[in-house]
């Protein structure tokens, strides 16, 4: 008997501890997001500031506007209420409040939600896989996982169809990038083609992570940034991944015709190699051209650069 009212002791002991320590992050996660909320600006997201604004920085059905959440859930946020909060509803939120990557990194471990970007996973390629990609250069090449998110690339392959440098980490996907970036979809040949083969495999891939967030949130976040991509989601196609000539439209040195080979490097994110090797003569010299501007922009980029100085 006494054995079993000291293990009941401890047992609620412990899960005093726990509720406790949740009942910390939620006041920790309050205070974080009331601070972030207060400092943003109305003209910083698009919103007119009115003359009887007496709240520093946006008010709280401002971010729940911007987040599409409801002003009450969101409140209750603030309020360090015990209420679920989705991944899907954190990542509306960081966007809403501008969050960089540490702010939104703080935020989902607050929570205690995994963060379901590509910038949180596209991590850990190995210094030899590096290394490969710029031994396959002038030719473009680069490590993509199977949700079309690119982990790396090579200097050719950085400006095949923008310069993947000025795109933020988190928006370097492909099937992302074909459906909202200009420069990306004015270098697509066979666009319309193309972009509904790309959705096509990515809905067949995705038949294997139906129920994880991040698959979700790329979905949600194409849905809601481009009417093209719903029209085409919508139709329930579906291919598998195959290698094929490719064309591309490279804005400085002209048509690119390009064999595509994959090769996977890991089971982690289905991680896969992709090189790019020519399929004519024409393409060839244009390649060596795009490498030597890849290396001249990295080379005024160095200049410019404090360390140069």
């Amino acid at each position: 008997m006494t054995t079993m009212v000291r293990d009941a002791t401890a047992g609620a002991a412990a899960e005093g501890r726990s509720a406790a320590g949740a009942e910390i992050r939620r006041g920790e996660l309050a205070a974080f997001l009331r601070s972030r909320r207060e400092r943003i600006t109305p003209e910083q997201v698009g919103l007119p500031r009115g003359r009887r604004r007496r709240t520093p920085g946006l008010r709280r059905e401002e971010v729940a506007q911007l987040s599409a959440v409801g002003v009450t859930w969101y409140t209750w946020l603030e309020q360090a209420r015990d209420i679920h909060v989705s991944a899907q509803v954190l990542d509306a939120i960081a966007r809403a409040l501008l969050l960089d990557r540490s702010e939104r990194t703080h935020l989902f471990a607050l929570a205690g939600t995994v963060d379901p970007t590509p910038a949180s996973e596209c991590t850990g390629v190995p210094q030899s896989l590096q290394l490969m990609l710029e031994r396959l250069e002038p030719y473009p090449a680069c490590v993509q996982n199977s949700r079309f998110d690119l982990l790396a690339y090579n200097r050719s392959y950085r400006l095949l169809m923008c310069d993947l440098d000025q795109v933020a980490p988190e928006d370097r996907n492909c099937l992302w990038l074909a459906f909202t970036n200009d420069e990306w979809r004015s270098s697509l040949v066979d666009r319309e083609e193309t972009i509904r083969l790309m959705a096509a495999k990515f809905r067949a891939v995705m038949a294997e992570h139906v129920a994880e967030p991040a698959w979700k949130t790329m979905v949600k976040r194409l849905e809601d940034a481009s009417p093209e991509f719903r029209e085409i989601w919508a139709r329930h196609e579906v291919i598998r991944p195959g290698d094929k000539i490719k064309v591309y439209r490279q804005s400085r040195v002209g048509i690119l015709r390009l064999a595509s080979t994959s090769l996977w490097t890991g089971p982690q994110q289905g991680s896969k190699l992709l090189t790019y090797t020519p399929a004519d003569v024409e393409t060839r010299e244009r390649l060596e051209r795009l490498h030597a501007l890849a290396l001249a922009a990295e080379e005024v980029a160095g200049e410019a650069s404090p360390a140069a100085v």
